[in-house]
């Protein structure tokens, strides 16, 4: 580990529009997709998937799928992507089904995301919601980096769960980093009012997402993607798919440690 004088930056991008305004070349990316993508993502590691290959496109899902005798999933609007066997939700990822497989997926803002901060030169990339917040949290404080926090919000659109993992994560590592960001102070300022109940938060103030899968039925998805720890694993972008990462073995594991 290189040594620093100083506590690391932080920062929170709200949305994938403001990415391009932090330098991400010397920095720890979290890409953020509450409901439900990076939900799922830790969820299906930790149910032993062998890795998490996230793709931008449906035509590319199927593709790689192929090839990689994999399981396509993902979705468009909140729905199962024509074309495609599966979807997004953390439920169709159980031990029985997903060990030892390789998952294609894509979605309509998480894996979008994280592309552009490949793209844009991030040397750290992995994914974080609240199934695995304590993993992302201690990985971060003992990185000693740099961090975005980046939003994937939805089509650009600020939103609400996504704000709140981000103030989630801030209030655990703050006395670690230097915070001169507004953006991050009102995540954590909102995280810190919904706190005692994130999902009757999220439809108190009517949030748009909470809406969208309540209309689809998808309460208990809502509730799973809202709740701490049920899967908490690092997955960590390495080559093109994530793994998961071991807490102790995580630090190697990161180029430039």
């Amino acid at each position: 580990m290189r040594p620093m004088t100083t506590k690391p930056e932080l920062f929170t991008a709200l949305s994938p529009s403001l990415l391009n305004l932090y330098d991400l070349k010397d920095s720890i990316v979290v890409i953020i997709d509450v409901l439900r993508a990076t939900s799922t993502i830790a969820t299906a590691l930790y149910n032993g998937a062998a890795s998490v290959v996230p793709v931008d496109s449906v035509p590319l899902c199927i593709e790689l799928g192929e090839q990689l005798g994999g399981i396509t999933a993902g979705e468009r609007d909140g729905k199962v992507a024509d074309g495609l066997e599966y979807g997004n939700s953390p439920f169709e990822y159980p031990r029985e089904f997903i060990e030892g497989k390789t998952l294609v997926l894509t979605t309509t803002n998480g894996t979008k995301l994280l592309h552009m901060a490949l793209n844009n030169g991030a040397p750290v990339i992995v994914t974080g919601s609240f199934p695995n917040l304590s993993a992302i949290a201690d990985f971060l404080i003992r990185e000693k980096r740099n961090v975005v926090l980046a939003c994937a919000a939805w089509k650009d659109r600020v939103n609400i769960e996504d704000t709140l993992f981000a103030g989630a994560v801030i209030n655990r590592v703050r006395e670690h980093f230097r915070i001169n960001c507004d953006s991050s102070n009102l995540a954590e300022a909102a995280y810190q009012e919904a706190q005692p109940d994130l999902y009757e938060f999220m439809k108190s103030r009517d949030a748009s997402h909470y809406h969208r899968l309540t209309g689809y039925g998808l309460e208990k998805d809502i509730r799973y993607c809202l709740t701490a720890d049920g899967a908490n694993v690092l997955p960590l972008f390495q080559g093109d798919r994530l793994i998961a990462v071991p807490a102790v073995a995580a630090v190697s594991a990161v180029p430039g440690s």
